[in-house]
């Protein structure tokens, strides 16, 4: 399945329902997993269900599920190439310049 078609709110309504899918997995009722990571109830429902929630509430439920793993699948860390690192003096880009207006 691919993600890129998707508008923002189906997205955040995919990453609910994988969230709803790993606790059921794990035989686990909402307010199991709201206690574990310290939100309300409501919270996760809201969430499982593609509402606005913040990213803390996220990653307190992935820890609550033991899913914190599924981070780097979601979004790995980027490599920087060996030729970029030597351009810039051996040491990692921290800041971009921009475009050229021309």
């Amino acid at each position: 399945m691919t993600l890129a078609h998707l508008t923002d709110s189906e997205l955040i309504a995919e990453i609910g329902a994988r969230i709803r899918r790993y606790r059921l997995q794990q035989n686990l009722k909402q307010h199991d997993v709201a206690q574990k990571a310290g939100v309300s109830p409501r919270t996760v429902r809201n969430m499982e269900s593609g509402g606005d929630v913040r990213l803390s509430t996220i990653v307190a439920v992935l820890r609550a599920l033991g899913k914190t793993d599924a981070v780097d699948a979601f979004l790995p860390r980027p490599r920087v190439s060996p030729i970029e690192l030597l351009e810039a003096g051996g040491n990692e880009r921290r800041r971009a310049r921009g475009r050229d207006r021309g």
